[in-house]
């Protein structure tokens, strides 16, 4: 049985007499025979389960299998990939910290880094992927407490040099954290490389069906936490009678005091039936990547051929420029193309309202096709500047190519440029 289908039917083997497909377990408390049994749990929820707000059997069985996809030590599912990208800085971030991030990056996490962690306390500094390593280097403070990137920006598409980031980030003694949304660990796994966490917004790709909001985060297990930087995870923690997570438990520190501490405290846990439906979706993850990625290649060649566009973004082509670092890192460049239409933002709004068959929505990655306009639609709050350094474009549109036919997804596009032509 090869790995990856090994990794697929982790988290839950039915035995003899027991449910073929997971069962969901939807209920909001568990019952122990002693207080005694409940007071070690509340000390110690890795002993069992204590409260649905941070953990459930049917998602921990979802946890388990992303955690045997990304090559990690274990996993802790959210209600959004925004709440697993906060939870994820927070774990290791306070009021006078930094973090230092690729600037080509998804608008919304954007806004979040520049905007709502900078009221918390939490600084964040930009880097171009273009830049030296010295000029990296020297965006960070004494405080700096990791770098983040994205394996393909959304929706810039560039893809970040892993192992790159991964030295530096280490070279300064902090973990490297990468949003692997877009290739799934079906086309790239970043722990391969040198990433130390990893989140996803299980919402794409993962469930695939666009039926639920859903986020995770995977430790790697690999990072020393006990380079002396963070003394939250070695140092006594007094909301949970002065244990410290790397003394207790080693490689699953990180994952663990995210679970026991902010998800206790935000409790931005996924429901039962979210991971039941999440689960149907990972099962077919190889299959659908493979056939995204065919299709996508098909309409990026369609893009780059035709005269109403001036630029295709897809690191799958050739021609692209980010295509030697998608030879190295990706086994496949996923489905979303990004191309700049001639004419500008108004030439792009033409074009999106004569499309039929893709859908118009603030989406992506899943298995219908949809389009979306960045600049005025999910990056519309950052400035003209701030578009730029993310790679944005007035004129470009992000193009998720779904697992319709082909045939029938190029003539949609035919026909949005011939109205683009005759406006």
């Amino acid at each position: 049985m090869r790995d990856e289908t090994k990794c697929l039917h982790a988290g839950y083997t039915p035995g003899n007499g027991e449910p073929r497909v997971l069962p969901i377990v939807q209920s909001t408390t568990y019952v122990y025979d002693s207080a005694d049994e409940v007071a070690a749990i509340f000390d110690d929820p890795t002993r069992g389960l204590c409260y649905s707000r941070f953990g459930n059997p049917t998602v921990m069985a979802v946890e388990e299998k992303i955690a045997a996809l990304e090559g990690g030590v274990g996993a802790m599912c959210t209600t959004s990939g925004q709440a697993a990208v906060l939870l994820a800085v927070l774990n290791i971030c306070q009021a006078g910290d930094s973090i230092v991030s690729a600037s080509q990056i998804y608008g919304g996490t954007i806004n979040l880094f520049s905007h709502t962690l900078k009221r918390l306390g939490i600084s964040c500094i930009y880097v171009d992927p273009s830049m030296t390593d010295e000029e990296i280097k020297a965006a960070f403070g004494p405080r700096t407490r990791l770098v983040f990137g994205e394996t393909i920006a959304n929706p810039a598409l560039t893809v970040l040099d892993i192992e790159r980031f991964a030295r530096i980030a280490h070279e300064m003694e902090v973990p490297l954290l990468v949003d692997n949304t877009f290739a799934t660990p079906i086309l790239c796994k970043p722990f391969s490389f040198g990433a130390d966490i990893v989140v996803h917004s299980t919402s794409k790709y993962m469930d695939g069906h666009a039926v639920q909001i859903g986020g995770v985060i995977v430790d790697g297990g690999k990072f020393d936490w006990t380079c002396g930087k963070f003394p939250e995870l070695t140092e006594p923690d007094p909301s949970y009678h002065g244990i410290s997570y790397t003394d207790s438990y080693g490689k699953m520190a990180y994952i663990i005091k995210a679970r026991m501490q902010l998800m206790r405290d935000f409790g931005v846990y996924p429901a039962a039936h979210s991971a039941f439906l999440l689960n149907l979706g990972l099962e077919t993850l190889p299959v659908r990547m493979k056939q995204h990625c065919e299709n996508a290649l098909r309409v990026a060649g369609y893009l780059e051929q035709s005269e109403a566009v001036e630029r295709v973004i897809y690191p799958g082509l050739a021609s692209d420029a980010g295509y030697a670092l998608a030879e190295k890192y990706l086994k496949g460049a996923s489905g979303v193309v990004s191309f700049l239409i001639k004419g500008g933002r108004e030439a792009a709004k033409v074009f999106m309202d004569n499309l039929h068959l893709a859908s118009n929505e603030v989406h992506v990655a899943d298995i219908r096709t949809c389009v979306l306009h960045p600049a005025s639609e999910t990056h519309r709050q950052l400035t003209d500047e701030q578009l730029l350094a993310a790679g944005i474009d007035g004129g470009m549109v992000r193009f998720s190519v779904g697992l319709e036919h082909t045939d029938d997804i190029l003539a949609d596009l035919e026909g949005a440029f011939a109205a683009v032509a005759g406006r």
